[in-house]
């Protein structure tokens, strides 16, 4: 899945969204452009990242319900 991702600068990035799984766990990965990588995960309800990752929350939740609408449970 693609996704644009306006940010408050300004600028618009294109997102590769792969549905994956680590440990066990459905994940999506998301690849940026330039190349950064961040995984996001879903806790009942809520969408989540990796401690190592530096997305802004409202990213996450915008991204998060993106997929909700494109993968059904």
């Amino acid at each position: 899945m693609d996704y644009r991702l306006r940010l408050t600068d300004g600028t618009t990035h294109m997102i590769q969204i792969f549905a994956t799984t680590f440990k066990k766990f459905k994940v999506w990965k998301l690849a940026f452009d330039n190349g950064t990588e961040i995984m996001l995960y879903k806790v009942g309800s809520q969408w989540m990242q990796r401690r190592e990752d530096f997305l802004e929350q409202s990213y996450v939740i915008s991204i998060g319900a993106y997929i909700d609408k494109m993968v059904p449970v």
